[in-house]
């Protein structure tokens, strides 16, 4: 099977679940919703990561961001977020149903283009580093962004700030936000197909091989570092203001910046799945969203002990990730060819050679 009839099977899987999860396992719409989500944070990670060679750690920061955005946009369009926050009185206004899509909508478009916009500056001061001193860098945006808006008084502080209500009853919400976080996070991966096989993608795997030596053949490296960023947090912010409205409320450490629950398992399922690869990241979101789920309803108390060992073991024994493995175990089902004739002496003699 070619690459292009394999990822054209995988879409159709992927959409045709997506589109019959809802009816097949109706009490766990919210779940899947997540999942889509989880795919999607891996997917956008894995541009910078994976493509690129930029180990991020603060990537939340404009899941963050978006979903902040999208909450001032729809109230803000209709009403004035200080009167409507907790720390100014917290009213109770109620939208029309018009209100509610009309801001739902803009929200949505403004919480993915803000984020971009954000990215670039933020981009401009960490994409200078390299290696642990770059992941180290978006750490600390990561944490000062959602300290920043933890004592912002105008979005509510620490004290949060609540979505409008959707405006009909709660599974028919619920379907709607699902289908919203499906239909972005396919969005996304067949963007990320077409863009990885474009120039960009060469690009952005030139400076991940070797940096100094893609911008001596002029490559504008900076340009290529920020833009790809600015693509991940555009998919995060529309995913953090969706999230948003899933939940209907937003509390700045633990909802909108999670550095030590989303912001980790954004790495760690790129990880898991094989990261720098298209569908790496997905397999590795969805078993890591099974594992998480399952661990958090069976082994209460020993989630984070499961999800550890899983970390664990993927670091030492799958360094690749679970599609490198088996594309090293099965390379003909991976349109790989291998050379069986070449002994193993042969093989290392070759990569000497090619090393002096």
């Amino acid at each position: 099977m070619t690459a292009r009839k394999l990822d054209y099977s995988i879409f159709t899987f992927l959409i045709a679940f997506g589109i019959l999860a809802p009816f097949l396992f109706p009490n766990f719409v919210t779940q899947i919703a997540v999942m889509w989500m989880m795919i999607l944070f891996a997917s956008s990670w894995d541009t910078a990561g994976g493509q690129m060679g930029y180990n991020s750690l603060g990537n939340i920061t404009f899941f963050g961001v978006g979903m902040y955005i999208s909450a001032v946009v729809q109230v803000g369009m209709f009403y004035d977020v200080a009167e409507y926050t907790a720390s100014f009185g917290a009213i109770k206004p109620v939208f029309t149903d018009a209100q509610y899509y009309k801001g739902l909508v803009f929200g949505l478009a403004a919480a993915g283009v803000g984020a971009a916009l954000i990215s670039i500056p933020i981009g401009l001061c960490v994409l200078g580093l390299r290696g642990p001193y770059f992941a180290i860098g978006t750490l600390g945006v990561a944490v000062a962004v959602a300290e920043l808006v933890s004592a912002w008084s105008y979005v509510g502080a620490g004290a949060g700030i609540s979505m409008p209500v959707y405006p009909g009853p709660a599974g028919e919400g619920s379907l709607v936000f699902y289908s919203l976080m499906f239909v972005l996070t396919i969005g996304c991966l067949f963007f990320l197909r077409w863009l990885y096989s474009t120039q960009f993608g060469l690009a952005i795997n030139a400076i991940r091989d070797d940096e100094d030596k893609a911008e001596a053949m002029g490559v504008h490296t900076t340009l290529y570092k920020s833009t790809a960023w600015a693509f991940a947090a555009f998919f995060l912010g529309i995913s953090g203001a969706i999230f948003g409205n899933m939940i209907g409320f937003i509390e700045p450490l633990e909802v909108a910046f999670p550095t030590a629950t989303f912001g980790i398992f954004m790495v760690a399922m790129s990880l898991l799945g094989g990261k720098g690869t298209l569908w790496g990241p997905v397999i590795g979101a969805i078993l890591f969203h099974i594992v998480k789920e399952l661990t958090w309803s069976y082994m209460e108390g020993m989630q984070w002990i499961a999800l550890g060992a899983i970390i664990i073991v993927n670091i030492v024994y799958f360094q690749q990730g679970l599609l490198g493995w088996a594309s090293d175990r099965w390379p003909a089902a991976f349109g790989l060819i291998v050379d069986k004739s070449m002994t193993a002496d042969d093989r290392d003699g070759d990569a000497r050679e090619a090393a002096e």
